[in-house]
């Protein structure tokens, strides 16, 4: 998986349509090989991008869970625990 694409189900807040686009741009970016598509196949990718973003909005909107939502800031703490035990 791309590891720029976090989770995004079970936070408090929930996740913004600007972070489920962002994700579905990271998607059908390593899905199509191209972070920039030609000008040929722009309308084609960004149409995708929306496509994949609808889908994910409404996967998050249906999924359920009996956890308590996760926090973003605590989250982000141990990714840079992890990060200092990797790059130490």
């Amino acid at each position: 998986m791309c590891r720029n694409i976090r989770s995004l189900f079970n936070f408090d807040p929930p996740a913004t349509d600007e972070e489920i686009h962002e994700a579905a741009l990271q998607f059908v970016r390593k899905v199509s090989g191209s972070t920039r598509p030609s000008k040929r196949n722009e309308e084609t990718f960004e149409r995708a991008v929306n496509a994949i973003a609808a889908s994910v909005r409404e996967l998050l909107d249906t999924l359920e869970t009996s956890q308590h939502p996760r926090s973003r800031e605590e989250e982000a703490a141990k990714a840079r625990a992890r990060a200092a035990i990797r790059f130490a």
